[in-house]
């Protein structure tokens, strides 16, 4: 048995912190040297460790952690942590230092004994079934030294640590995989029976959400904050409950409150939100929600849109919004008023978080992860999270970001037992089966994919890296880096129109078909099966949802369909990245007039002009509707430099193909997006829209990560970027960019 003693510093009355620091074990007894009373601070010996005086005047708290030693391995089991005790401040006799604090240490030792002997019969009990092997242990020995109790983390995860727990130990990196297929196997059953089993964590208090002074500051009524874990507010003298706010420390690995998890802020609450950014020195609040979804509130605005506004005694100005794709970037200006100090804090919105359950893949929500990661100082607060109750999605983003700070240390996860220390923490916490399932899908992914984001500057140096043969491999970490895209095979159910009978004759190639999730879709023609489809997929750019459209390029029986898409999507920018026969092949077919206008269903396209550059024709059609007549211009950009083997020798050239057809987009374009296509609508077509995203992040961002972007880009269209040397050509026109800027630079 070890005695551990915290001292307690205090920064605030309210507010207790143990302090890591000055944590110690006092004392270790075998069963045989257990003495029914032990007098704390005797500066004895016990069992190696030193029982120093405590000092006068300091608040202390103990704690008893029982080893057991067993067949089946070691275990370990905490008492609860002691009220505080403060030492005394007169020179008192050693019997009454003992006296004083005898009561503390002989109850705990009764209970320490008590639970042995349950975990005694537990054991007894287990050895009798045919468990798994290494199951039945809490904390093996090589655990156990990176679980040092001094880690109020570890100490409270022994505290709270359940019978699920113990049978759901914490799973290697090498065996995620084969862990992962396991729970999904049979429609989900081990995924289900697992999240069931989770402690709900509810035996808590949470008197001061009941107070009815507070009960209008919560979001719901059935989401209420835990007394101990509960995040207090420096009290506004005269103003009952204005301590209060609905939001919890939660723990990350190996950092005690490395998170806030508060619920989406009310009207009513704007001001208690903005006094805890300040109050707990937060640098990052991380949304993840919409405002609205569903037609129903989710969070009110609690930033202003532009300018400052006050909220409370908080001043809040907006120095800059950079709105991505899939996630908004505010940052803003705090100044409290009576403070001369202004802060600077970041919110991060996800904003592409479904309606209805999860996100079908994890690599946005990576993506965004990894960003919120970059930029939060390390020593700044802890980091605000939020959705709506403040408990799913919430939950979700915690679990991720604290498994991955520990795979980076122990290369092991542990979904289960965080679940349950977070749930002991905040009530809820990981909401649904759907969210514990996704979690284990991104912690798989990331363990998969690994880290391939580069600063700009170091792009030269990675590409050298990715050219040598790795150690142990035949390849080099370029076809590796490749290779690793092509782990996700996509489901047969995730092609259904593409599939259809009558919709199969219309792609070009019969491997290469539209995600239904992502598919482009045409308004239906009364009494004609399949007339809403066609072999295309909306791509989002680096900063808007849907920026570009990839498609096959036309067959003869497509064109009319082709024209109705860019019509009735508003695309006014063609890209075309083949000549019409390549190889003695036709790879598209000559869906645009030559010389006169020509009619394609209801629309009539007339040829304006034609401009021949060195790499490219720039057309120009003006496109009737005949039903009503409204005409638009279309633009199409056909790139000639594109050999028919292989890539281009150069980006070069290329990268000015995407300069001039992204600034005609600003300059003429609506807001509809950008059609791509090749033959096949993946290939070239995919090399076009990573470069697209990749060249814009480099100019805004200073970072890299081709394999990331490829990879988004794949979850919306298969196959896209289709072979290694594309890949790799995405990679050296990067380079060819990022020199092209150092020389503008300068």
């Amino acid at each position: 048995v070890e005695l551990c003693s915290f001292e307690l510093h205090q920064r605030d009355p309210r507010q207790r912190q143990v302090d890591l620091r000055r944590a110690y074990i006092t004392a270790r007894f075998t069963p045989s040297t257990l003495p029914a009373f032990f007098t704390l601070g005797d500066q004895l010996d016990y069992g190696g460790f030193d029982n120093r005086a405590l000092e006068p005047g300091q608040e202390y708290v103990f704690f008893i952690l029982a080893e057991l030693n067993s067949t089946t391995g070691k275990m370990f089991v905490a008492s609860p942590y002691t009220d505080p005790v403060i030492a005394p401040v007169s020179d008192p006799q050693p019997l009454d230092a003992g006296d004083g604090l005898i009561w503390v240490v002989g109850p705990v030792l009764a209970v320490v004994f008590i639970i042995c002997i349950v975990i005694a019969i537990l054991l007894y009990k287990n050895k009798r079934k045919d468990s798994e092997p290494g199951t039945k242990c809490l904390l093996n020995n090589a655990e156990m030294i990176a679980h040092h109790p001094t880690d109020p983390v570890e100490m409270r995860r022994i505290n709270f640590q359940t019978p699920g727990m113990m049978s759901h130990p914490p799973i290697s990196i090498t065996e995620l995989a084969e862990h992962t297929e396991l729970l999904k196997a049979n429609d989900n059953l081990r995924l289900s029976q697992e999240y069931e089993s989770i402690d709900p964590g509810q035996q808590f208090t949470w008197e001061h959400s009941n107070l009815e002074v507070n009960k209008p500051k919560n979001r719901y009524a059935n989401v209420i904050v835990y007394d101990h874990t509960r995040v207090i507010l420096v009290p506004v003298d005269g103003i009952m409950g204005s301590d209060y706010i609905n939001a919890n420390y939660i723990d990350g690995y190996r950092k005690q409150n490395a998170y806030i998890a508060t619920q989406g802020p009310l009207p009513e609450t704007f001001g208690d939100f903005w006094r805890m950014v300040w109050e707990q020195r937060a640098a990052s609040v991380v949304m993840m929600t919409k405002l609205e979804e569903k037609s129903r509130i989710k969070c009110d605005q609690y930033w202003p849109s532009r300018g400052t506004e006050t909220y409370g005694l908080v001043q809040v100005t907006v120095l800059d919004t950079m709105e991505l794709a899939t996630f908004c970037v505010r940052t803003f200006s705090l100044h409290k008023s009576g403070c001369n100090e202004r802060r600077e804090v970041r919110q991060f919105q996800f904003t592409a978080w479904p309606d209805h359950g999860v996100p079908e893949y994890p690599t946005p929500f990576l993506a965004f992860l990894r960003r919120v990661k970059a930029c939060n100082p390390p020593d700044a607060g802890p980091v605000i999270v939020h959705c709506s109750a403040g408990v799913g999605r919430t939950g979700c983003f915690i679990v991720i970001d604290a498994m991955l700070e520990r795979i980076r240390h122990e290369h092991t996860v542990d979904v289960y037992g965080h679940v349950t220390l977070m749930r002991a923490q905040r009530n809820y916490m990981v909401q649904t089966e759907d969210q514990y399932g996704f979690i284990h899908e991104a912690l798989l992914e990331a363990v998969a994919c690994g880290t391939t984001e580069v600063a700009a500057r170091s792009l030269f140096s990675y590409l050298q890296k990715l050219a040598q043969v790795e150690m142990g491999e035949h390849v080099t970490g370029m076809a590796l880096e490749f290779k690793r895209l092509a782990n996700s095979k996509a489901h047969t159910s995730r092609f259904v129109t593409a599939n259809l009978p009558c919709n199969k004759f219309k792609n070009r190639l019969v491997n290469i078909m539209p995600y239904e999730t992502t598919r482009v879709c045409l308004q239906p023609i009364r009494g004609l099966d399949g007339s809403d489809y066609i072999n295309a997929s909306f791509i989002d750019g680096y900063r808007q949802q849907r920026a570009y459209i990839a498609t096959q390029g036309p067959l003869a029986e497509t064109t009319e369909d082709f024209w109705r898409m860019l019509w009735e999507h508003n695309s006014t920018i063609v890209v075309m990245l083949t000549k019409l026969r390549e190889m003695g092949r036709e790879k598209c077919h000559q869906y645009w007039p030559a010389e006169r206008s020509a009619r394609y269903q209801y629309f009539v396209v007339d040829p304006m002009a034609e401009y021949n550059m060195p790499q490219y024709i720039l057309r120009e059609f003006k496109v009737t509707d005949a039903r009503d007549g409204q005409s638009r211009t279309v633009r199409q950009f056909q790139f000639t430099d594109w050999p028919e083997q292989g890539v281009p020798k150069s980006g070069e050239g290329f990268i000015d193909f995407i300069g001039q057809v992204h600034k005609t987009k600003e300059q003429f374009g609506q807001d509809g997006p950008i059609t791509v296509h090749c033959s096949a609508g993946v290939g070239r077509t995919g090399v076009f829209i990573t470069l697209s995203i990749v060249l814009e992040r480099m100019r805004y961002e200073g970072a890299v990560d081709i394999f990331q972007t490829v990879k988004m880009l794949r979850t919306q269209r298969p196959a896209m970027v289709q072979t290694e040397e594309e890949y790799q050509f995405c990679y050296q026109a990067a380079l060819e960019y990022l020199g092209s800027f150092d020389h503008y630079a300068t």
